[in-house]
């Protein structure tokens, strides 16, 4: 989807899946990264979008900066999350100096870049702008998954441009800009159907199939954790 897109859909951008659905989704992510790269640091979070993540990981004790292509999403981001320096920018050509962050992530995200060029650049770059030392979260949809291909024609962020990533292909990248991989993991399998009231029962048969060989190859996310040399 192009930037002027994101743009027209920025004010409803949140609302596509239920609170409890993006609040469980926003705890797990949080606490991911929390484990792996302890706070405080300096982190980016590279397809910002309206800044929900990025403004959860400063209250755990990050200091962030959110990069986005859309000035729509950076707007949204500006009045809900005005700790937060917005920037407009594109992932394949970070405005950072070479080793400014302690962490830099990006979130679903990817699967807008799209293109292997793009997606390649964008996590060379994603290094380069880590600190020896410094921990890259990439965590974007697993296209082993069957059900994305339903979802994403319902939701206003997707308009059929988008490539879903695979999990060797960022391995690759974030191996060429110089990172080592600590770990590859899928992560996820909670539906946006799923009502509140089964919410708990159906995280716990998530947590069971992400710990279940072979089945956890099908959950909805592939989570690639990396280390900036």
């Amino acid at each position: 989807m192009s930037e002027e897109n994101f743009d027209r859909i920025a004010n409803e951008y949140d609302e596509a899946f239920p609170p409890h659905i993006v609040e469980h989704y926003l705890a797990k992510r949080v606490r991911y990264i929390a484990q792996h790269c302890p706070p405080p640091g300096e982190g980016l979070d590279v397809g910002c979008g309206t800044g929900v993540l990025a403004g959860r990981l400063t209250r755990v004790g990050f200091t962030m900066t959110g990069l986005d292509p859309s000035q729509g999403m950076l707007d949204v981001m500006a009045a809900t999350e005005p700790h937060i320096e917005g920037i407009r920018g594109e992932g394949s050509s970070l405005p950072f100096e070479d080793n400014t962050f302690d962490l830099v992530i990006t979130v679903a995200a990817l699967h807008h870049v799209a293109t292997t060029e793009a997606v390649r650049a964008t996590l060379i770059e994603m290094v380069r702008v880590t600190r020896p030392g410094g921990r890259l979260v990439v965590w974007d949809h697993n296209p082993r998954n069957p059900y994305w291909r339903s979802l994403m024609a319902r939701v206003p962020q997707d308009d059929g441009t988008e490539r879903l990533v695979p999990e060797a292909e960022i391995v690759d990248g974030l191996q060429a800009g110089g990172a080592d991989i600590i770990g590859s993991d899928q992560l996820g399998l909670m539906p946006e159907f799923i009502p509140p009231a089964l919410l708990s029962p159906v995280r716990a048969i998530e947590a069971l199939i992400e710990r279940t060989p072979g089945l956890r190859r099908l959950c909805a996310h592939n989570v690639i954790l990396a280390r900036s040399r």
